[in-house]
């Protein structure tokens, strides 16, 4: 059965117990309301080591002023019942009191420069400060030595790849392919807030990933191809914060790499939807 904590102190006891046995033990940080794509970091990680601890908290530094914090979906009792039969052994379920104890107001936080000004970055300032802040009070609570990310939210992986290398954390990162549902939409707990139509019009998202991607590898350039995508989502109803062609470290994209990766935000109502396609241009053109 799964074990629930929501104080510091029968979090640590518990992570000192398992230290002390010799366990490693692996962290999958989430904000709850979970689905497949959660469920698939904890079965990835649960390969890896002996005891497999989740976090399920709505961290209100990571939403801007404007954003859906008081609304976004809480689910406690299925997140539980999911994460047990995925394998976890601990949730670890913080009150904003508990992950902040000095108020929001007189945190310490953590910003990782450069890399978090630009895409969603420039769209939402503050939000990877909050991120950041978030996942090294996790890393310090938990000591985890294996923590799964998923690959959809492929600057918020940069992100923290650069938080560990530059802190010295003694954490090893698992990226986890992204979860799609059969017509190629990327499961998001923001995705049932898609009425039908909206949600019949969502998978389009993807579908422009996937043709720019077929463009450059024809030779297209980047920026023609990115314009090519923006366009299509136009047409299909999406409001287009950005489509970025970046080198896979998140540098600006140069003709002639043989690797690149595509982001994407944009919205369909007031639902945003993030994705990417990681793919190389050295390589045969992807058959249709």
């Amino acid at each position: 059965m799964i074990e629930t904590v929501d104080t510091l102190p029968a979090l640590r006891a518990r992570i000192t117990e398992w230290k002390r046995a010799g366990l490693r033990i692996g962290l999958v940080p989430t904000m709850g309301n979970l689905h497949a794509g959660h469920f698939s970091l904890v079965e990835a990680v649960r390969k890896r080591v002996d005891r497999v601890v989740a976090s399920v908290f709505v961290n209100p530094t990571q939403f801007g002023p404007n954003e859906d914090f008081a609304r976004y979906p809480r689910t406690p009792d299925a997140d539980t019942r999911g994460l047990e039969a995925a394998g976890c052994d601990l949730l670890w379920m913080p009150s904003v009191e508990a992950m902040y104890p000095l108020g929001l107001h007189n945190t310490v936080t953590v910003r990782v420069p450069g890399i978090t000004e630009v895409l969603d970055g420039a769209h939402r300032p503050g939000h990877f400060d909050g991120v950041a802040t978030v996942v090294s009070r996790l890393f310090n609570q938990v000591q985890p030595d294996v923590a799964a990310f998923g690959r959809k939210d492929y600057q918020q992986l940069a992100v923290i790849a650069h938080l560990v290398a530059d802190l010295a954390f003694p954490v090893e990162l698992l990226p986890v392919e992204i979860a799609r549902d059969a017509d190629g939409l990327a499961l998001s707990s923001r995705n049932q807030y898609l009425d039908a139509e909206a949600r019949a019009r969502a998978p389009a998202l993807s579908a422009a990933l996937r043709a720019l991607r077929d463009a450059m590898q024809q030779g297209v350039p980047a920026a023609d191809a990115a314009d090519g995508a923006i366009a299509a989502l136009r047409e299909t109803g999406f409001d287009v914060d950005y489509v970025e062609v970046r080198a896979p470290d998140l540098a600006p994209f140069v003709e002639g790499q043989s690797a690149a990766v595509v982001l994407a935000a944009a919205r369909l109502g007031a639902t945003r939807l993030i994705d990417n396609l990681e793919f190389r241009l050295d390589a045969t053109p992807t058959a249709r």
